[in-house]
């Protein structure tokens, strides 16, 4: 049985690029879908949260020559583009998967609601919340909070290029402690990096627990669902 009835996974946009540092690398994307629709069998209902970061980060592209609003939208566009392709590759995989944006692009996709996003995993749908929270100055990992406690969902599981939240970045300091376990608070005071102070805020919050993992291996969400991937587990 799975560890999860419902989650919210949360992928960066450069988790999507691979090796290709741009855009995405379809070797990357295929291997996500499949994992996705793998672990949808277990009979875990999943929403996926996706970045844009492969394209742009709306607060690095801020300057003073584009406003820190109109950035951001631009990154929430991106978040729509990665959402259609990773629905693409779903179906591909031999899943079934809707994008829901936040941001009305109605050519191209369902807008969001509480109500629809329900109902799509109800009927066993991934459901792919793009768009970011609709607003500029917030972070698609509160997003991920935000639609996993909107959804009702029993955990973030926030994928990253490390297996787990470390004390420091374990690819420039030998010395740094991996953690098994974290509460909300202590990844707020110690000023971990791995999510954005909002996110730990809201989740801590809404007492939901945010599992940190390596989206690097196959299987790697299937594992954490089956409780037994290596991750951390941020919680109260």
């Amino acid at each position: 049985m799975p560890a999860y009835r419902r989650v919210i996974v949360k992928i960066s946009g450069e988790a999507l690029s691979g090796s290709a540092g741009f855009g995405f690398e379809p070797a990357t994307l295929e291997r996500v879908a499949a994992d996705l629709v793998a672990s949808r069998k277990l009979g875990t209902e999943i929403g996926v949260v996706v970045g844009g970061g492969n394209f742009l980060r709306g607060a690095q592209a801020a300057s003073k020559a584009l406003a820190r609003e109109t950035a951001d939208t631009m990154g929430m566009l991106a978040t729509v583009m990665n959402g259609l392709a990773l629905e693409a590759a779903i179906a591909q995989a031999g899943g079934s998967a809707r994008t829901l944006s936040a941001i009305a692009v109605p050519q191209v996709c369902e807008s969001y609601s509480r109500q629809r996003g329900l109902k799509l995993l109800s009927e066993g749908h991934i459901v792919i919340f793009a768009g970011g929270t609709g607003n500029p100055y917030f972070t698609t990992d509160t997003t991920a909070v935000l639609r996993g406690a909107e959804m009702g969902c029993d955990a973030v599981l926030k994928a990253t290029n490390v297996d787990g939240v470390y004390s420091a970045d374990p690819k420039t300091d030998p010395k740094a402690t991996r953690y098994e376990r974290l509460t909300h608070s202590e990844a707020i005071d110690r000023n971990l990096k791995v999510m954005d102070a909002t996110a730990f805020a809201l989740a801590r919050e809404n007492r939901m627990p945010i599992i940190v993992f390596s989206i690097a291996d196959a299987k790697a969400v299937e594992s954490v669902l089956r409780g037994v991937g290596r991750a951390t587990t941020v919680g109260v």
